[in-house]
């Protein structure tokens, strides 16, 4: 999920290349849809977001806020920031013990992929889920002015704290973004963060913004730094 040139596209299919399905140009710039043999791709400003080759790291993202809350809580709330190819909403959806289960997605058209294109085959019962709402906004934007609480907030919207995708995405680690997610949490509620990297300095973001049980859950990957969650629980 790193953010790496995207390789050329090219017109023919096959496991080594790429075909575009769709293009848009959308208010925080161009988004693409690829397929690539058996996998979907989405390029966000020319850089490689993320794809469906494995998604371990996404299902973590769920499955440690849920193992981190506290034991006995009956329906808990969940919101996840970022659609993107919908790993991390069917695994919430496939957890019976979450209660509602909210996504925030600004791009309109990964949306869209979703709801009624290639995406479909693997966020569709997810979608169908009456427990599912999509609210399409910019996450940064809601945390500040929703009322709203929930019990988790899973956040994936970019490459992690240190390696954002768009610049306004970096209000979403400051002191200010964490006040916001650290007021959208219920008491006893967790706050897991996708990176790509391990970030010391993010730990420490998250213990100045009064966080407590601040620790990082890894997933290895083939080469370089392993994928991580970032982990925080608001006071009870």
């Amino acid at each position: 999920m790193p953010a790496t040139p995207a390789p050329d596209l090219m017109p023919t299919r096959s496991a080594d290349t790429a075909v575009v399905l769709d293009r848009r140009e959308g208010p925080f710039g161009e988004v693409v849809l690829r397929e690539r043999g058996e996998h979907f791709e989405i390029i966000a400003n020319g850089c490689f977001l993320m794809d469906t080759s494995d998604g371990r790291s996404e299902r973590l993202l769920i499955d440690a806020a849920l193992a981190a809350l506290p034991a006995g809580r009956s329906g808990p709330s969940v919101l996840i920031g970022g659609l993107g190819v919908g790993f991390s909403l069917v695994r919430a959806a496939e957890e019976r013990r979450w209660g509602r289960i909210v996504v925030v997605e600004r791009e309109q058209a990964i949306v869209d992929w979703h709801l009624a294109g290639p995406l479909d085959r693997i966020s569709g019962p997810a979608l169908a889920d009456p427990r599912t709402g999509i609210l399409h906004t910019d996450l940064v934007a809601h945390l500040r002015t929703a009322t709203e609480r929930y019990d988790a907030l899973c956040l994936d919207i970019d490459n992690g704290p240190d390696w954002t995708v768009t610049e306004d995405n970096g209000s979403l680690y400051s002191p200010a973004g964490l006040a916001h997610c650290h007021d959208r949490l219920t008491p006893g509620g967790v706050l897991a963060v996708w990176s790509a990297q391990p970030s010391p300095a993010f730990e420490q973001a998250l213990r100045n913004a009064g966080f407590s049980g601040v620790r990082t859950e890894e997933v290895a990957v083939a080469r370089g730094v392993p994928d991580v969650v970032h982990l925080a629980l608001r006071a009870v």
